[in-house]
């Protein structure tokens, strides 16, 4: 099985930790030049000096925010032209928790931007490169929420479901150019956001916030959070060679939680 990215040059965004940095460091060690995309110069610098350098890897990183679409835009569009992007993961951390009703405005709107806006800047970048190299494979890491809504995360449910016919639409869009177009679904996960989505648990329950984490992951066939590293592996798989006839598909690394197919 083909899962070799030598050669090829991966944009990953919010990889200066979390899924973002483990999907980084995996697809750096397949052998592809990593392009670490997030907001902190400093973590980045610390992201970069995790990931492998073998002959023909040059890592680099680029400090922006996704509030600015633009100078996102802007700055993608220059490393582009630099080195063509043949691997693009769209990946950002969620909106804040909470219903859907009470959500102002500005929060959707927000999300919007941060997710969809962003995305579309990024894909517009990297396709060029791609139909040029005669290959491309973008994946955007979302949420099981695209299958079965999460409770007290309203905004994230609405524009995460936005993404995934978003991608849905460009996997028919881009396939005659050589270019799939996923999404993977992670479940609880050990990152930073998790302990947010414990505390505003607790807070709306009034319950502890040891008894939210065990009861989450009684949730999970498996019985547990799933790791960075699992839904990293997952990721670079779709961006490898042996994923080409893979295409707009929701793969769930969940554990088993999500009750649909």
């Amino acid at each position: 099985m083909d899962i070799s990215l030598i050669g090829k040059h991966a944009v990953v965004c919010g990889s200066s930790q979390g899924i973002g940095l483990a999907a980084a460091q995996v697809m750096a060690h397949l052998g592809a030049t990593v392009t670490l995309v997030a907001r902190n110069p400093e973590r980045l610098q610390d992201a970069k000096q995790t990931l492998e350098h073998a002959a023909g890897q040059s890592h680099q990183w680029i400090a922006v925010d996704f509030a600015d679409p633009d100078r996102l835009g802007h700055e993608i569009q220059q490393r582009a032209a630099e080195l063509p992007a043949q691997i693009l993961v769209n990946n950002t951390g969620g909106p804040p928790g909470g219903p859907a009703f009470s959500a102002g405005l500005d929060e959707y709107l927000d999300a919007f931007q941060k997710h969809l806006l962003c995305n579309q800047v990024m894909v517009q970048a990297v396709i060029p490169g791609m139909r040029d190299s005669q290959y491309g494979r973008i994946i955007n890491v979302i949420s099981t929420s695209v299958k079965q809504p999460i409770p007290g995360l309203g905004v994230s449910n609405t524009i995460r479901g936005a993404v995934a016919n978003w991608a849905k639409t460009l996997s028919n869009e881009l396939g005659p150019d050589l270019i799939t177009v996923n999404n993977v679904l992670p479940g609880f996960t050990r990152t930073g956001r998790l302990p947010a989505v414990i505390a505003g648990r607790a807070q709306q329950t009034g319950k502890s916030e040891q008894e939210i984490s065990r009861a989450m992951q009684r949730s999970v066939p498996l019985g547990r959070f799933a790791e960075p590293l699992e839904v990293a592996n997952a990721i670079a798989f779709l961006a490898s060679p042996a994923a080409g006839y893979i295409n707009g598909i929701n793969l769930p690394v969940d554990g088993g939680r999500t009750a649909s197919l």
